[in-house]
């Protein structure tokens, strides 16, 4: 049995959160949210990024990880050459 990811029980996919009504709704938020930030507030916003890059060096490194590699194929075996070591003579 094959598993797909993000697929329903029908078979058909499923579109991922952030292309939802709810995820582009998120997205737009955050933007205005950014921008407001990085206008009004930049003296302080400035200060604080090498934190969040900091801070995103974990969550990227538990996020990048998803899946564990669960549903990765095995590699294909390297074929091994019939010739000597030497090489033909």
């Amino acid at each position: 049995m094959q598993h797909v990811h993000g697929a329903t029980e029908q078979g058909s996919p499923q579109k991922p959160w952030w292309k939802g009504r709810n995820g582009i709704a998120l997205g737009g938020f955050l933007v205005v949210a950014a921008f407001y930030l990085f206008t009004e507030h930049a003296a302080h916003t400035v200060y604080a990024l090498p934190f969040l890059f900091l801070l995103a060096c974990p969550l990227i490194h538990l996020f990048h990880h998803h899946g564990g590699g669960d549903h990765a194929e095995p590699p294909a075996p390297v074929p091994i050459a019939a010739t000597p070591v030497g090489g033909p003579r």
